[in-house]
């Protein structure tokens, strides 16, 4: 009689706090023992000298998503997911993205078709709301969070999506009541728009000039916009993609306050700067994302915010276009930098690239390296324990790592749609060669072993990330408001 599906043996296993030699035994799609000298498998895997990891959890991903402009992105859930896969990412947060006029119900409805047909990896959703419709903020708001869609994307920039300081109050209050992570865009939308004009306006057109576009001061101004009004309402927020030493202090202090805002920043944001948009012709706009990449400076500032824990989270924000008049070049050859589709890929890179940095190169060690890409994500987002850590009882979602294999990035063995990698030519040392979810092998010497649509949804509750810290501002406290009832 075997007691087990499955065996890792040999190797070395790592958690947010511990490391150590051990086995690890999968029943029905969950790890049912930690141990050594395991026995009764029906399957074993020999992860001799390689380390056992938590699946990664990637919580900020555009997939198979139409723009506002109604470009679509260039790939749907089966190659998003199969790409997260062969990164060593087991559970990604996309969007389903409301465009004004929109249901947001019926939204939501279509992306849970897609990814169905399509995901390999387990999924869920945040909602954007880009139309905060009466409608919208009292009847599907709280019915779509009580079905397991417990988090909210707003943009304050954009001209088609961006929610204006009155209607993000209303969602941030009805995020409160609902218990919901609200997660945002924050940049000063006045800011960049009055800057890009004027550099249109003087022929200064090229991709390279939308590192310019967006002035850092706008996303400083944002956020202590955005922490006041969070702070009004008592309501925990996730603050999106930091880019700048300046928006890493100002979460700082605020954190130093009490209050409840979290942070996270990307890869693009560690080891990419604004330099990397100054090519010839249109090629700059391979690199064109929002906010834009900055500088060396704000590259370290942003190292010391996730070692201090200032930040907490590294996700891909995946937002892929191909270089062609499908995406980045839809406006022609040679479009100027506010034509351009923001965004590019990141779901596969994302692990490796941290990888390399935190554990092989010495930056971190390898217990933060599994906190920031799988456990505090998990937990932030209400998938925790389920999801994120390798422990009794947590799905299966195993991701097995040769710490000595040297990879060089390039488009040609990258699984997403984009036809480009922004890291071609880098070389990382880690890499995640067996990849597991809920059990099943998904990636195996280097071959993909699941079909379309074998992912699950995650239906989830916010967690204690999104609970409020009770600490009432004055206006909302009825001893100090003439009693008056405001929540």
């Amino acid at each position: 009689m075997t007691s087990y599906d499955l065996i890792i043996r040999g190797g070395t296993v790592a958690t947010a706090a511990d490391v150590m030699a051990a086995d690890v035994a999968v029943k029905d799609g969950r790890i049912a023992a930690i141990g050594q000298g395991l026995s009764g498998a029906d399957r074993e895997i020999d992860a001799g000298g390689k380390l056992v990891l938590p699946g990664g959890v990637d919580t900020h991903a555009h997939i198979e998503q139409l723009s506002a402009s109604g470009l679509m992105n260039a790939d749907t859930f089966e190659s998003a997911t199969v790409s997260a896969a062969f990164g060593g990412t087991t559970t990604v947060v996309s969007f389903a993205a409301q465009h004004v006029g929109m249901s947001l119900s019926n939204v939501v409805a279509e992306y849970h078709g897609l990814a169905e047909k399509g995901a390999v990896i387990d999924y869920a959703f945040h909602m954007i709301v880009a139309d905060a419709t009466e409608t919208v903020i009292k009847d599907e708001l709280p019915r779509l969070v009580r079905e397991g869609h417990s988090s909210i994307k707003v943009f304050m920039t954009y001209d088609r999506m961006k929610v204006d300081d009155q209607k993000l109050l209303d969602i941030l209050i009805t995020a409160r009541e609902t218990r919901a992570m609200v997660c945002v865009h924050a940049e000063n939308h006045g800011m960049i728009a009055w800057l890009a004009q004027r550099l249109l306006d003087r022929g200064y057109t090229a991709p390279k000039y939308h590192a310019v576009s967006h002035p850092r001061s706008s996303e400083a101004e944002a956020f202590n916009r955005l922490i006041a009004m969070a702070s009004l309402v008592d309501q925990p927020i996730m603050i999106y993609h930091v880019s700048t030493a300046e928006g890493v202090a100002v979460i700082r202090k605020a954190r130093g306050e009490g209050l409840k805002v979290f942070g996270e920043t990307c890869p693009q944001y560690l080891f990419l700067t604004a330099a990397d948009l100054d090519k010839p012709g249109a090629e700059g706009a391979k690199w064109c994302f929002s906010p834009p990449a900055r500088t060396t400076a704000d590259q370290e500032a942003i190292w010391r915010g996730l070692e201090l824990g200032d930040l907490q989270t590294v996700s891909s924000d995946h937002a892929p276009y191909r270089f062609d008049e499908t995406g980045k070049l839809s406006a022609g050859p040679n479009p100027t930098f506010k034509q351009v589709a923001n965004g590019m890929p990141g779901l596969e890179t994302r692990m490796p690239l941290l990888f390399d940095a935190m554990v092989s190169k010495g930056r971190m060690n390898l217990q933060r390296f599994v906190d920031i890409m799988s456990t505090t994500p998990a937990k932030l987002y209400g998938l925790h324990p389920r999801k994120g850590s390798i422990a009794i009882g947590a799905d299966a979602d195993i991701a097995i790592w040769d710490p000595e294999k040297k990879v060089a990035l390039n488009a040609d063995i990258m699984h997403d749609g984009t036809g480009y990698s922004p890291y071609e030519g880098r070389t990382v040392t880690g890499w995640p060669v067996t990849v597991l979810s809920r059990g099943r092998t998904v990636v195996e010497n280097g071959g993909l072993h699941v079909k379309a649509g074998s992912g699950e949804f995650l239906a989830r509750e916010a967690g204690p990330a999104a609970e409020p810290t009770g600490n009432l501002s004055p206006e909302f406290d009825p001893q100090r408001n003439f009693g008056a009832q405001l929540y």
